[in-house]
């Protein structure tokens, strides 16, 4: 797979300069680059290693001199960053999947699959699921009873998406996904130990043993539009409205979602965060890697916390959180300053005290 310097241009909006018939096989980083790779020199500090390679094209940012830098070609993008998208797409060569259905998946007869579906070996697609047309089902994929699939949606290896599951169109699954499993909800004939903590958030004092009874989760998923969702990340159904995630949301690898959590439109939910049962996240908000957050609480619109902040409470439209329990990030990090010169404060106590009774005339 190749495209000429002028294709990739034109496919990402840019401007191409030189020798624009210059055939690109992929893309690379400057010091790595061949003769037939676009180099992506996207800053001044990338550009310092195009000697280290033979790139002949290179994509640079707004104002640089491609001549100056030895190249042929050059493509020239005023956001290089957003252009990269335009351009993985472009060259990404996929996973080898191939078209129609392999002979080792089982499709139920009651099920209905768009026209242009690819199903892999070893599915197995349930009795009134519905695939969306142009869809890829990979290798060893689930899909549950009556899961609705919108159109476009690409699935990669061993991915389960479980009874009456909605997903809307264009929804990508990396390896591992797991998508409507129940929710982890129990509860006591008396009051447990755990309702005693919550309400008292003191020592429990003498407690009586007893058995967990199940509570089923009677609610499905609903996923909207471009949804992605990150290997071995696991949604649970909830318990009886279902468990949302809005148009646009991307959640990395690793994520939780408890039961009956509601994510708005465009988060950005990053590795190993857990967001914990009726939780509700509102839209726009980033939660970066190893976030927790409480159950039943809001998150609003805009939110931004950074990585490891353990969101305990309500925290309003806008704000930029961090640390354990979360607060402004402001103060957090005025806080872990203050906190860092603590032992040299303590030092200096101890010096004046030193000095005060050392000069203290005697009784």
């Amino acid at each position: 797979m190749s495209h000429t310097v002028k294709e990739i241009a034109v496919a990402l909006g840019a401007e191409a300069f030189g020798a624009t018939d210059i055939l690109v096989t992929r893309a690379a980083e400057p010091a790595q680059a061949q003769a037939d790779h676009l180099a992506l020199a996207t800053s001044p500090k990338y550009a310092e290693s195009l000697p280290q390679g033979a790139a002949r094209v290179a994509m640079l940012w707004e104002g640089a001199d491609w001549q100056a830098l030895g190249l042929e070609a050059a493509i020239i993008a005023p956001r290089p960053r957003f252009a990269m998208a335009s351009l993985t797409r472009l060259l990404d060569a996929g996973q080898g999947y191939t078209d129609g259905i392999h002979p080792t998946a089982f499709v139920d007869p009651d099920a209905q699959l768009g026209e242009g579906v690819s199903v892999g070996p070893l599915a197995v697609i349930s009795k009134g699921a519905i695939i969306g047309a142009g869809s890829v089902i990979g290798p060893q994929c689930f899909i549950g009873w009556h899961a609705r699939l919108g159109e476009g949606a690409y699935l990669r290896e061993a991915v389960s998406i479980g009874a009456r599951v909605t997903i809307g169109a264009r929804f990508i699954a990396q390896p591992g996904a797991r998508i409507g499993g129940d929710g982890f909800s129990f509860v006591t004939p008396e009051p447990s130990s755990v309702e005693s903590v919550r309400k008292t958030l003191g020592d429990q004092g003498e407690t009586q043993a007893q058995d967990w009874a199940r509570i089923h989760s009677l609610g499905a998923v609903t996923i909207g539009d471009d949804v992605e969702i990150g290997m071995g990340a696991t949604i649970d159904c909830g318990t009886i409205r279902d468990t949302v995630i809005g148009d646009g949301t991307k959640l990395d690898n690793q994520v939780h979602m408890g039961h009956n959590v509601v994510i708005g439109r465009n988060c950005l939910i990053c590795g190993q965060v857990g967001i914990a049962g009726s939780a509700t996240i509102g839209d726009n908000v980033v939660l970066a890697g190893q976030c927790g957050v409480n159950d039943n609480i809001f998150v609003g619109d805009g939110v931004i916390a950074g990585g490891g902040t353990k969101l305990m409470s309500n925290v309003p439209a806008g704000r930029t959180m961090l640390g354990y329990p979360a607060t402004q990030m402001d103060k957090q990090v005025e806080g872990y300053k203050a906190l860092r010169r603590l032992p040299r404060l303590m030092r200096d106590v101890a010096e004046l005290k030193r000095m005060v009774f050392k000069t203290t005339p005697d009784a």
